[in-house]
């Protein structure tokens, strides 16, 4: 008869290959072998134009290859095509790497340290990889703006389309936002997300994804760079938020409403930016030079968007004024507590030698009277 091992130990069996434990255990070894793959196939000859289909950027219209110096020492130029969905594949598996990477080594602990519960740990957990992703985005994309000029003359968003080549980092910048959220799709299967918020973040990344395809394939890459680094700023904030209350607890404390502050006012702001943003770019600037159709469509999308996010946002807001509110008044009442009541000191006895003369010769009047008293009577 076999010995159940003890209840809070866990059996040191590992679970079958194959299985569901064991893929969801072993995932990014299984995803990092595969990585792996590909990186031997591009250093063999006969696999390498298999292998780089995957991993180098193709589309080049500067008219030299990547692999050779450029004779006129300009930077290499690239526009979307069919062979970038390939590249969205792999980019995706070294997503989902790099996922497992920071959930092990760093949000892991975390909620080891704080002892939180189940829903603030999926909450954690959620927002921890977004706040990074985020972060990376925005300094990114903001790099790729910068570098490119948009920042300081605004008529480059539109100018010259559709021909908008993209240098070697704003192409590689697409490619990841593509990437990575495909990757949040089989990461709620091995980060054993419950299927009750599946739905949530299916349609998060779902109008993520689409958002940059279409972006990016109907050529609005330099406009749509500058919209997501304003959704990345925004969410960055939103997330930065939402940690803190998750790791310091809901205190109505200074930094708490600061945070809650500055969250709200960044969200409106970014809100307006986009839409200014939007109009400028496709009811003005892109006028005589995109369909009419397109400039529409794709000026509609962007408005209904941020009304979609500004009616979350306040409906969320109520709801936490409506549940803060709630529990103001079903909080107890603290009953006064009744004060003790000083219990009289008895006053020392004065010492005769304290007292005045006169005192003090009427004691001693009073003590003789005293002693004649009690003589008599015997």
């Amino acid at each position: 008869m076999g010995v159940k091992p003890a209840i809070g130990r866990k059996s040191n069996k590992s679970p079958p290959i194959f299985s569901h434990e064991f893929v969801i255990q072993n995932h990014a070894d299984i995803v990092s072998c595969v990585v792996m793959v590909f990186l031997v196939g591009l250093m063999v000859q006969s696999t390498s134009p298999i292998a780089s289909l995957f991993i180098s950027l193709h589309h080049n219209v500067s008219g030299v290859e990547p692999s050779r110096e450029n004779p006129k020492g300009e930077p290499f130029s690239y526009e979307a095509g069919w062979k970038d969905s390939c590249a969205v594949f792999f980019y995706s598996l070294v997503c989902i790497v790099m996922h497992a990477i920071l959930q092990e080594y760093f949000l892991d602990k975390i909620s080891k340290k704080f002892h939180l519960s189940k829903s603030r740990l999926s909450s954690l957990n959620e927002s921890g990889q977004l706040v990074v992703f985020h972060l990376v985005t925005l300094l990114w994309g903001g790099d790729a703006i910068l570098r490119e000029g948009f920042a300081f003359n605004i008529s480059q968003l539109w100018d010259g389309y559709p021909n908008h080549p993209m240098s070697f980092l704003l192409k590689l910048w697409w490619i990841v936002q593509a990437a990575y959220w495909i990757h949040t799709l089989p990461e709620l299967y091995f980060q054993r997300i419950k299927k009750d918020e599946w739905a949530g973040r299916i349609r998060q990344a779902l109008i993520a994804f689409t958002f940059v395809a279409l972006a990016y394939g109907f050529k609005f890459q330099r406009v749509g760079v500058s919209l997501v680094v304003l959704y990345s700023l925004a969410e960055f904030v939103s997330h930065a938020y939402r940690l803190n209350v998750i790791l310091r607890g809901e205190r109505e404390d200074f930094i708490e409403k600061f945070g809650r502050l500055v969250n709200g006012a960044v969200f409106v702001l970014v809100r307006l930016a986009s839409l200014v943003l939007g109009v400028l770019t496709f009811y003005f600037g892109l006028a005589g030079a995109a369909p009419l159709l397109l400039r529409v469509g794709a000026l509609s999308l962007l408005v209904s968007f941020q009304v979609y996010l500004m009616f979350n946002f306040i409906s969320e807001a109520m709801k936490q004024r409506q549940e803060s509110r709630q529990l103001a008044l079903n909080r107890p009442k603290k009953e006064k507590k009744d004060k003790p009541k000083k219990e009289k000191v008895k006053k020392a006895p004065v010492e005769e030698s304290d007292l005045p003369e006169v005192d003090q010769n009427t004691n001693k009047t009073l003590r003789q009277r005293q002693v004649a008293a009690a003589v008599k009577a015997k």
